[in-house]
Order: structure tokens, then C-alpha cells, then sequence
């Protein structure tokens, strides 16, 4: 938990304020995950800090979702000329991915507890 709040910070994800008059905050929860190797052994636990965004409703709390994800075909398409020229093809995970995008609106969290 503590690994995740630290990247948080260092990523400057939220600001400590205090809560204008007439706004209001969404809740928080953690989210943990037991990563296994391919044995089946514990190699890691995980904590992630989410938002409740579900409890936002859509045209008075927000405007609009999107999250970019590619499509099978575009997956496919890409894997074939890969194959077709002989490239070799290079995979990665970026893991801050969803902390590193801006908002255009003000959103108030409340505070994870015990922090």
C-alpha cells in the first residue's frame, strides 16, 4: 500500500485540499492482487488505490469516458506484417499507465483511511 501511495506522490497524482463549498467526493478502496509465478508460487502482493468513478453519474459528475485500447483486428493486422517481413516485435507494460493522464475537471477523492 505504502509502494502505492508512494507513486502516487512522486507522480503528483492528487493534491491534499480541502473540499469547496458545494462540491462533493467520490470514495476510494483498495484493490489487491496475489501475483503468482508460473509454478504457482507467491512472487508478489499488490495494492492499487481506485476511485468509486461508478458512483459518478454520467452528464452531472462527468461528460464523457474513454479509455484507448486497440482492437483484435488492429492486434492481428500488426502481428501479420510482423510475421510477413520478419520483424521482430517488442512487448511492454507501462505500470502507471492510468496516472499519467491529465483531467480537465476538478475531482474531489476522499482520503484513503489510515492515511
Amino acid at each position: 500500500m505504502e509502494e502505492e501511495l508512494k507513486s502516487m506522490k512522486d507522480n503528483e497524482v492528487w493534491d491534499l485540499v480541502k473540499l469547496p463549498k458545494g462540491d462533493k467526493t467520490i470514495g476510494c478502496k483498495w484493490i489487491f492482487k496475489t501475483k503468482h509465478d508460473f509454478k504457482g508460487n507467491v512472487e508478489k502482493y499488490k495494492a492499487r488505490l481506485v476511485a468509486k468513478g461508478y458512483t459518478q453519474k454520467e452528464g452531472i459528475d462527468y461528460k464523457e469516458a474513454f479509455s484507448p485500447v486497440s482492437k483484435k483486428d488492429s492486434l492481428r493486422i500488426v502481428m501479420t506484417l510482423v510475421a510477413h517481413v520478419d520483424l521482430e516485435l517488442h512487448q511492454m507494460d507501462v505500470k502507471i499507465a492510468f496516472l499519467n493522464s491529465d483531467l480537465h475537471e476538478e475531482v474531489y477523492m476522499d482520503q484513503p483511511g489510515g492515511f
